[in-house]
């Protein structure tokens, strides 16, 4: 039986809610004096969840503001909202009811934006599909997840060809519709009525999927997220009511659905592409004067790699924040940034279950580059060692673990992560500093132990992709009679640059201890990676 919370938590509670608030104020999502606005958007939201609850509010309030554009040109709240409805009746028609599994295997459209809507408002649970998953990673996912409908983008035809027993639906096309059996979203949504819908008893929620490196992927779900929980967000990162963003993280990832759903919640008109292109990137930037632009690290690294004849071709003087997440970013790719860019890096730190643990802003970044930054209001982080005792002292690493409101509360399959004194456990590990900036130092269950020494890869390979001549870096270990392991590096040489393996090797022996230089070093023209940019170590041997 859960004890009841103390005199001191209950005021902690009560003042951080009010922190909460004022954060929602300064963003202007708390519209004061118009309270009945206020009510009004958190009513919708608690009937329709956050997304679709946030469009409905949007195009109440101004139905020819523009949601979002993508290559098919752009949608208003209005439109989106209307035409969601369509899809909800339809759907509604052919025996979607609330509980039913909706799948989607989608590039980021409006075929993706108007699915979820839909789904949200029949309570349909929604599982977003990571488009770089494999056949049988697809297959097993769907079959546990008792998928009853599936919407996809033709390209991905072949990949679902495994799964049975659904009923289908093509979200993009680049044949013929003609020549098409299955009906297509565009198709449907026009011959269907858009009137209101009657909001579901619960919103269906959203279902995000683990990276999925090995094995099949665990699913998260994110049954019901309050309007509270975006000041953890608002907080470090100062977006703002009516701008633009610039969406480059997949909607199927955590920071890519995350950022979305805040985006449309401030009014804001959030620019979509199918595929991600580092000048087409800069391009849309500039055409949509985007205030915001939304990358995990890899995406960053290509545009700076452009370099400053391509990049100045194009205005980004709107840029106030690059909003990067998704996987480690390497300080010397931070840094290139903000020289070009500006003080403009939010390093956001979280994963799929603990959802936002720290933030860096721009000032922690100039501070500490490389840090991941602190916890935001309605977040806590703490480090505990193996035996589970807390580390307080600064420079001293060990186990991440997480409070959030936005934190999962449990795999889809039953299963659960490490939970001591109420935080969830990240499955990294890192220090703070002694100003209190977090750093990750690596994945717990990527530990080096050469010759008795603990190497964490990430330290090696963020020095080497501090040189010019290095586009790209990863260290594993393998194994190794006499030190039971050593290090081996796989690099990425820059464009022209000339590089070999003792080069490698003294660069590090400078630089770090003795036992952290790599023995082997290999060159490849690029690393393994997933849909998102997060290393495949296991792919490297």
């Amino acid at each position: 039986m859960r004890r009841p919370p103390t005199v001191a938590e209950l005021a902690s509670r009560v003042s951080e809610t009010a922190r909460s608030v004022e954060v929602l104020w300064r963003a202007g999502l708390v519209p004061l004096p118009r309270v009945d606005e206020g009510i009004r958007s958190l009513v919708a939201t608690r009937r329709f969840g956050p997304l679709a609850g946030s469009v409905r509010i949007a195009a109440h309030r101004d139905p020819m503001a523009v949601g979002i554009v993508d290559e098919r040109g752009p949608l208003t709240f209005s439109q989106l909202d209307q035409q969601s409805n369509a899809l909800a009746r339809a759907w509604s028609e052919r025996g979607v009811r609330p509980g039913s599994a909706v799948a989607v295997l989608c590039r980021d459209h409006r075929g993706l934006v108007l699915t979820m809507l839909a789904a949200g408002k029949l309570g349909a649970p929604l599982l977003l599909l990571n488009t770089g998953f494999a056949k049988p990673q697809l297959t097993d996912v769907a079959a546990r997840e008792k998928v009853e409908v599936l919407v996809y983008d033709e390209e991905f035809t072949d990949l679902l060809s495994g799964i049975e027993g659904v009923d289908r639906y093509l979200a993009w096309t680049d044949s013929d519709l003609a020549g098409h059996e299955l009906p297509v979203l565009d198709e449907i949504i026009a011959s269907a009525d858009d009137r209101p819908v009657t909001p579901p008893e619960k919103p269906g929620g959203l279902v995000l999927l683990t990276s999925g490196t090995t094995g099949t992927p665990k699913g998260a779900p994110r049954p019901k997220i309050s309007p509270l929980h975006s000041a953890q967000f608002l907080d470090r990162i100062p977006l703002r009511v009516g701008e633009a963003t610039f969406m480059g993280a997949p909607l199927f990832h955590g920071t890519g659905i995350s950022q979305f759903i805040l985006s449309l919640a401030l009014g804001c008109t959030v620019v979509l592409r199918r595929k991600f292109d580092a000048e087409q990137t800069l391009r849309a930037v500039a055409e949509h004067r985007c205030s915001a632009v939304v990358l995990v690290p890899t995406m960053l690294q290509r545009i700076i790699d452009l370099g400053p004849e391509v990049i100045g071709r194009h205005d980004t003087s709107s840029v106030r924040i690059i909003f990067v997440a998704g996987s480690a970013l390497p300080p010397g790719v931070g840094n290139r940034a903000t020289e070009i860019f500006g003080d403009v890096i939010h390093n956001l730190y979280g994963s799929t279950e603990v959802a936002v643990a720290t933030v860096a802003t721009p000032e922690d970044w100039r501070r500490a580059p490389g840090t991941v930054g602190r916890a935001p209001v309605g977040c806590r982080v703490a480090l505990y060692d193996e035996q589970g005792h807390r580390i307080t002292e600064p420079g001293v690493t060990g186990r991440v673990f997480v409070g959030s409101g936005l934190a999962f509360e449990g795999y889809t399959d039953g299963r659960h992560k490490e939970i001591i004194d109420g935080l969830l456990s990240s499955g990294d590990v890192g220090h703070f500093d002694a100003d209190g900036l977090l750093f990750i130092d690596g994945r717990d269950d990527e530990m080096i132990v050469s010759g008795g020494e603990n190497v964490y890869p990430v330290e090696v390979e963020n020095l080497l992709v501090e040189r010019d001549d290095v586009v790209e870096a990863a260290v594993i270990g393998v194994p190794d009679d006499e030190y039971g392991q050593r290090l081996k590096a796989f690099v990425v040489v820059a464009r022209g640059a000339s590089l070999d393996a003792d080069t490698v090797r003294d660069h590090v022996k400078r630089n770090l201890a003795r036992y952290k230089v790599p023995r082997d070093v290999e060159f490849l023209a690029e690393l393994p990676r997933n849909a998102t940019g997060k290393l495949l170590r296991g792919e490297l041997s």
